[in-house]
């Protein structure tokens, strides 16, 4: 009996070990099941992103890359987010992917998925976030079954291979939409019309780089919400700019670059205010802003006065002859240049001509070698800090090279002007930018001076004259190895720098140059500067005004209503430099140690213009120098380097392009520059954090990495803050996960601190021609709180 009951036995324990294994399978929820079904369309799984993926698991919330969360108290937790971004996933989009009903974001950028979008992903009916940029997808855009989604408003399908609208007048029924994004495909035929003005939500358009003919719809210009960035750069658009464009507001970036545009640029609107850069590179554009004067049409062959005089020379020719043909438009476009050129010479050697002889005057009138010796003598006697500034050359002049000091002689116009009695024979003078600026050199030489700062930029010097009531910030650039003749050009850079004015900009007030020591006089700044404040590094008068505000006393604290003042103010006068100033300025060194903060709050752009003036002074160049070496031009603390820091590490503020050996800074660089400042401002963590990324359900790559392999370099160098904060909101953490606690005590303040954040996300795009004008972002910053 035995024998017989141990063989039935042996029969049946496999068969109860399956039965138990058969309901954990089958307890895998619906959700789950339609993220299997996406784990078995992907072919190839290089990181093995999806292995923790399994059927075995009751339901797939703890999967890495899913989040879950419960409608009510008694309903199971469902799916509301996937997030596998830049794993080399290779594969297809399956139906079952989109069969999650309480789906919210999608986020599968920087894969390389493949195939067309499916028409089911319509029945993701809570979607609100479809973000599928860096991969290989093909075929037409389902606008039908986008536009059936109730909920998304961010779309970004840039970087695919995208090839056309699919019933594109059904895109008047995304009235939710609120980012477009559909950069860098094959799109091909026209933009569609008459349907912009339905799309009430859009803020953000961008169809650059795609294969797009035909004309700017001119219903672009009646899209009501409309701020951020209209991209219809890199196509094969053609005719002429549409002036229901000036209707779009001013904080609107218009990029229409690299197409086949014509004619007259609009100056209605806001067009009127746009830059060259939004217009470049349409052969056949003309007018401001582009250095391309419109030529005047000729007369019609078929006017009445052209008639009369057609017919009157065929007659006075002898009767019966052929009538002479009219002269082509070309030949007199040929004959207007060639007249332009010619008044152009003539000009030039004008110019020159009146400058030998006036060089010769002051040749022959010229100080005679005893006269600079005896000031030489008078002048080395002097006590003070500069002492040995007053032995200098003034730039070592020769024969064939003489000018005088009052060449800079001018009005107040933001010339240089010469405040020493006899400028004719002196050397080594101070020569100041404009008349506000009363001080003598011997009066700078003998005046008290307290060191701000000294490193690779030379030392800042806060210099008290008079009675004490004007303090003046002096840099001394050192002597450099500049040649003599170039004391023209540091004279020219210089007048330039001084003719910026603006609220929000330190000014510079005078230079000093001879062959040994070079100087620069700026405007004082008593309160430090941001990087000060948001350390906890502040003046008495700083202390005591935060204290004021936010009335605790203690170590102070920026409220979100002075951060928010200090961006403005430091938005505002960057853009000044970018839009407005006489030259467009690149201000190249955008961080917290240069943004200056006065008695009053206001923040004040410093150093700019610096980098060029220590290029021709021949000193240490800028750019090699680590961050915040050296001091600030007008600060009133010196800047304290971070403990550990590096001398050859890069600013963490620097855009990745601009980091490349070689490299110059642009506006654009700039832009991302400020949007890391912002980006601190807000957090309160430096750019550089040490800390782990703040989903943990998130991989190590926590920026998009596309298959571009310049874009991915780019992406790869962004600093800490960037990918922490782009992450944070990828994975929708709260707002108190992202932002500095002290941002969130003021009343009301949420708001204003998310418009902020997307701002600043804004400028920090790893690719420049997405990140807008600083123009554009002074002015959404102004919209925030107004």
């Amino acid at each position: 009996m035995r024998s017989l009951v141990r063989p039935s036995l042996g029969i049946l324990l496999p068969v109860l070990i399956l039965a138990a294994a058969a309901p954990a399978v089958l307890a895998l929820s619906a959700d789950g099941q339609a993220l299997l079904a996406f784990k078995q369309a992907v072919t190839d799984d290089p990181t093995s992103a999806l292995s923790a993926w399994s059927a075995t698991d009751a339901d797939p919330c703890r999967w890495p890359g899913v989040t879950c969360r419960a409608n009510t108290t008694s309903s199971p937790p469902r799916v509301i987010s996937v997030a596998m971004a830049g794993k080399n996933l290779s594969g297809t989009l399956p139906a079952q992917l989109f069969s999650l009903p309480s789906l919210r974001r999608l986020n599968l950028h920087g894969n390389l998925l493949s195939g067309p979008l499916p028409p089911s992903l319509s029945n993701a009916t809570s979607l609100r976030s479809l973000f599928l940029y860096d991969n290989r997808l093909t075929g037409p855009l389902p606008v039908p079954a986008l536009c059936a989604l109730p909920h998304l408003q961010n779309l970004d399908l840039s970087r695919n291979a995208l090839t056309g609208f699919q019933s594109p007048s059904e895109l008047v029924k995304c009235r939710q939409m609120q980012r477009l994004l559909l950069g860098s495909n094959a799109i091909s035929g026209t933009v569609p019309r008459g349907v912009w003005p339905e799309m009430v939500s859009l803020q953000v358009l961008d169809l650059s780089s795609n294969n797009l003919t035909g004309p700017v719809p001119a219903d672009l210009g009646r899209l009501p919400a409309l701020a951020g960035t209209l991209n219809l750069s890199r196509n094969h658009l053609a005719g002429a700019v549409p002036p229901e464009l000036g209707r779009l507001p001013v904080t609107v970036a218009l990029d229409l670059r690299f197409n086949d545009l014509s004619g007259e640029i609009p100056q209605v609107g806001s067009l009127a205010g746009q830059g060259p850069t939004a217009f470049l590179n349409n052969p056949g554009l003309c007018g401001f802003p582009l250095q391309v004067p419109c030529r005047a049409a000729p007369p019609p062959a078929d006017s009445s006065s052209s008639s009369y005089a057609i017919r009157g020379g065929a007659e006075g020719g002898g009767g019966g002859g052929p009538r002479r043909p009219p002269i082509k438009s070309g030949l007199i476009v040929l004959i207007s240049v060639a007249d332009a050129a010619g008044v152009a010479l003539i000009g030039v050697i004008a110019v020159y001509v009146y400058w030998k002889l006036r060089d010769h005057q002051d040749a022959a009138a010229g100080p005679t070698k005893g006269d600079i010796d005896d000031n030489d003598d008078e002048e080395s006697r002097r006590g003070g800090l500069f002492a040995r500034c007053c032995a200098c050359g003034w730039c070592a002049r020769s024969d064939d090279d003489d000018d005088t000091a009052s060449e800079f002689s001018n009005d107040d116009d933001g010339k240089p002007t010469n405040n020493n009695n006899n400028n004719n024979n002196k050397e080594g003078e101070l020569v100041a930018i404009d008349k506000a600026f009363r001080m003598e050199l011997d009066e700078l030489l003998r005046s008290s001076a307290y060191v701000l700062g000294k490193g690779g930029k030379g030392i800042v010097y806060k210099v008290v004259v008079g009675n004490g009531t004007t303090p003046v910030a002096v840099r001394r650039l050192g002597g450099g190895a500049a040649a003599h003749d170039r004391c023209r050009e540091f004279a020219a850079e210089a007048a330039a720098v001084g003719r910026v004015r603006h609220p929000n900009v330190v000014r510079l007030r005078a230079y000093y140059w001879s062959a040994e020591e070079k100087l620069v006089v700026t405007d004082f700044v008593n309160n430090g500067s941001l990087a000060a404040a948001l350390r906890g590094q502040c003046t008495p008068c700083f202390a005591l005004f935060s204290s004021l505000v936010s009335g605790r006393s203690g170590q102070p604290s920026l409220s979100w209503s002075l951060r928010l003042r200090i961006a403005k103010g430091a938005a505002r006068g960057l853009a000044h430099l970018h839009e407005c100033s006489p030259r467009r300025f690149v201000h190249g060194e955008v961080k917290p140690s240069n943004i200056l903060l006065d008695a009053d709050y206001t923040a004040l752009l410093a150093d700019f213009g610096l980098a060029r003036l220590l290029a021709v002074a021949g000193c240490t160049d800028v750019y090699s120098v680590a961050a915040g070496g050296g001091g600030v031009m007008g600060g009133a603390l010196p800047y304290a380097r971070p403990p550990g820091a590096a001398f050859d590490r890069p600013s963490p503020y620097r855009a990745p392009e601009a980091r490349a050996p070689g490299a110059r800074p642009s506006q654009k660089s700039d832009v991302y520059s400020f949007g890391v400042v912002l980006l601190e401002m807000l957090t309160g963590r430096a750019p550089e954090l040490q800390g782990p990324s703040p989903s943990a359900s998130s991989s190590s790559s926590t920026f998009p990495l596309g298959p571009t392999g310049e874009l991915q370099q780019q992406q790869e160098q962004a600093p800490e803050i960037v990918r922490w904060v782009r992450q944070g909101f990828e994975d929708a953490r709260t707002l108190a996960e992202l932002a500095d606690a002290a941002v969130l005590r003021d009343a009301g303040a949420r708001k204003e601190v998310v418009a902020a954040f997307h701002v600043a996300l804004g400028c920090v795009e790893a690719d420049p021609d997405r990140r807008p004008r600083m123009k554009a972002v002074s002015e959404s910053l102004d919209k925030i709180g107004a």
